[in-house]
């Protein structure tokens, strides 16, 4: 074949004939398959199946069968144990359901499940379960327990202790585990401890290998042990100098230390709670597991009294203390794990004087409570008479030329009538009373009728009119400076005016960009852009306490919302908050996203309002909700009632009447009347003594929770508390 130079120029042809080739030798060359993993599509299948081909998938097969689950799993191991599957199970899971199989080097996971409606019958799923520290097993073993990731093995050999140690000889180096020697331990240890009673111990190890799967393999330690029965015990586990000889402390379960690394861990209560309790698997050997709890125990003030009774398990057991509680710690052994076991509870001397502490706590509280609720009170009370008081109770006349319904005052600023919905809403510097008496008379005049009403207060009065099968309720209302009109009826409704420019249904206001990139401001306790129009941050906790129940902030932006959503998307990221894709609503004109962050749940709301964005972020701690006992049941919201004033109070909500003891809430009766309500809009209304029921409105969503506080002269305080 003749060769061309190098930089020779090839012709076209050549170049499409070379590529073409190359195309071929590679399509030639089939992807080579992983040995370690099983192909669950070419396993047996139990006869009567049906298999479900909708999957689609390579790594999993179900099938269904016509018998209960109680038949299917048996009839499963021995139909995989004819096709050379050995059964075994796993440390720690010896209650599990699933089942688990190995062959060679490859693992196989089975569990049954109940076929959907149909109790008779059961659906078996196959799943390849990847084997990374593969060692034999001895034909005929029993009593199998294995790892495959560490790997740990413990069973019962059939043969001899000389025939079990001939076959480990000779299928641990077909494996590729080289058998070490003092020479070649010396990188883990100085020396080697061959040494068992009536037994036999070796130590391998074993290269990386691409082909078998080994990555970064510990040695292990290979214990053969004669029985009685002739049989002989196989253990084979991670070398002891392979394991970490001194252990950090990883993050606590229930306040109480625990070690790294471990298999599985849990805990029960918190750092406050009367008893808590912590268990743990740790991948390592019992001395170095003491050692780290006498450290870590001295170093939190924990001091050690002495040895504690043995419990089934235990090897150590030692008795431990502070001043206010009093415990055990349990140390064991269970296959290639150190077990242990630290259960505190709270002595008796201190749950006195914890509950002293809270009764005091609480009792300080309640009087800080009651004095900041007198306090918000009487200024608003104060404020509210500087407003009235600039308030103008002259007569007023009606606004020439007005296209509503009813007639408006002259002074009335800020009008929006929606004739099609029937609503009417302005405010005015005129007072209350002004107010009312202008909608009686210029109503009456039109032959209106008015209907009876307890609410007509300085700073509030409801009107009802009817006339002709048509009816109006107005509500006038002091808010500030001003006083704010609402009407609605059928009183109010008039046909819809065409409109003077025709547009498209889908045309929507073009939405301003910002005209620099939005930056965080850096004091807010929440995230907010420097560059708002307004924003305000609030939070709702205990007096005394640094943990709020609940943080709001509210701001307006003067930017598109697509820039104000991508801001929060960023600064919350950076926060740790993580959101929730479920639910979430993005639109031109809103957005509704909910997020999970450190401190608990978490939402955030835009909108658009007079070319700008409106922002609402709400985020809750329901570990402080929960342990100050405002946290209402799942599915439903918690009011909480407070009393005050000097008299009894009796609210009426949901078609319940509750009484409301004067001081209810405060020092002397620290838990006021608590109700649970299905979320909702209710309508409530107070009694007191000499004085007209006041109704107003409440709104409540699952998980909040809501604190109605009566004041002393009657007014009712809402907080969201939760």
């Amino acid at each position: 074949m003749p060769m061309i130079p190098r930089g020779t120029q090839v012709p076209a042809r050549r170049r499409l004939l070379a590529c073409g080739l190359l195309l071929i030798a590679s399509a030639s060359l089939p992807a080579r398959a992983d040995d370690g993993i099983v192909d669950v599509h070419g396993l047996p299948q139990l006869e009567g199946a049906v298999e479900d081909t909708s999957l689609g998938k390579s790594d999993r097969v179900e099938y269904r069968m016509p018998t209960p689950g109680a038949v299917t799993a048996p009839a499963v191991k021995k139909l995989l144990g004819a096709n050379g599957w050995v059964p075994y199970v796993r440390p720690l899971e010896e209650k599990s359901n699933t089942l688990n199989f190995k062959k060679g080097r490859q693992g196989l996971s089975v569990f049954l499940t109940q076929a959907l409606g149909r109790p008779d019958q059961s659906v078996v799923h196959y799943s390849h379960d990847r084997i990374y520290g593969n060692v034999p097993f001895p034909d005929g073993a029993s009593d199998i327990m294995f790892d495959g990731t560490r790997p740990y093995l413990g069973c019962i050999a059939a043969g001899t202790l000389d025939a079990t140690s001939d076959f480990y000889a000779r299928e641990m180096a077909a494996i590729g585990w080289q058998k070490l020697t003092p020479e070649t331990a010396a990188r883990w240890t100085t020396s080697l401890d061959e040494t068992v009673p009536n037994g036999f111990r070796a130590y391998y190890a074993h290269a990386d290998s691409r082909e078998t799967g080994f990555y970064q393999q510990k040695p292990v330690m290979l214990t053969l042990t004669r029985r009685d029965d002739g049989r002989t015990n196989v253990d084979i586990r991670v070398a002891p100098f392979a394991l970490p000889g001194e252990l950090k402390a990883d993050s606590d379960l229930a306040g109480l230390p625990r070690p790294n690394p471990t298999k599985s861990a849990g805990g029960l209560g918190s750092a406050s709670s009367n008893k808590r309790e912590m268990s743990a698997a740790v991948m390592a050997e019992l001395p170095a597991v003491l050692a780290f709890y006498h450290r870590e125990l001295a170093a939190r003030g924990w001091q050690e009294d002495g040895n504690a009774p043995l419990a089934p398990g235990d090897e150590v057991a030692i008795k431990v203390s502070t001043n206010e509680e009093a415990g055990v710690l349990r140390i064991g052994r269970k296959y290639d794990f150190t077990m242990v076991n630290m259960n505190v509870q709270v002595k008796e001397a201190a749950l006195a004087a914890r509950a002293k502490a809270k009764k005091e706590a609480d009792e300080n509280f309640f009087k800080d409570a009651e004095a900041a609720a007198r306090q918000v009170i009487a200024a608003d009370e104060a404020r509210r008479k500087v407003q009235t008081s600039a308030l103008s109770d002259a007569p007023l006349n009606a606004l020439a030329d007005s296209k509503t319904p009813v007639p408006l005052p002259d002074n009335a600023e800020g009008v929006k009538f929606e004739g099609a919905d029937g609503r009417l809403e302005f405010s005015s510097n005129s007072s209350v009373k002004a107010l009312g008496t202008f909608y009686r008379a210029a109503l009456k005049n039109s032959g209106w009728k008015e209907q009876p009403s307890v609410i007509n207060q300085p700073s509030m009065a409801v009107m009802e009119f009817s006339r002709s099968g048509k009816s109006i309720s107005m509500t006038v209302m002091q808010m500030g400076p001003k006083v704010n009109v609402r009407a609605t009826g059928s009183g109010l409704v008039v046909a819809a005016a065409k409109p003077a420019e025709t547009k498209s249904a889908d045309a929507k206001p073009v939405q301003a960009k910002a005209a620099e990139p939005l930056t965080p401001d850096p004091d807010s306790a929440l995230p907010v852009p420097a560059q708002r129009s307004s924003s305000g941050v609030s939070s709702t906790k205990f007096p005394g306490s640094d943990q709020s129940f609940r943080k709001e902030l509210e701001a307006r932006i003067p930017a598109a919302l697509s820039d104000v959503l991508a801001f929060y998307r960023n600064e919350l990221t950076k926060r740790g908050w993580q959101e929730k894709t479920d639910g979430a609503v993005v639109t031109a004109e809103r957005a509704e996203l909910a997020f999970t962050s450190p401190d608990g749940p978490a939402t955030l709301k835009l909108a658009r309002a007079k070319d700008e964005t409106t922002i609402s972020l709400v985020q809750r701690n329901p570990q402080a909700a929960i342990k100050a006992d405002i946290m209402p049941k799942a599915g439903q919201a918690r009011v909480m009632l407070g009393n005050i004033g000097p008299k009894e109070a009796s609210l009426t909500i949901n078609n319940q009447t509750v009484k409301i003891a004067a001081g209810a809430g405060g020092p002397q009766s620290p838990k006021g009347p608590m109700l649970d309500l299905p979320p909702g809009k209710y309508q409530y209304a107070l009694r007191m003594p000499g004085q007209p029921a006041r109704t107003d409105t409440l709104i409540v969503a699952a998980g909040d929770a809501w604190g109605l506080l009566v004041g002393p002269s009657g007014d009712v305080l809402p907080l969201q508390m939760y």
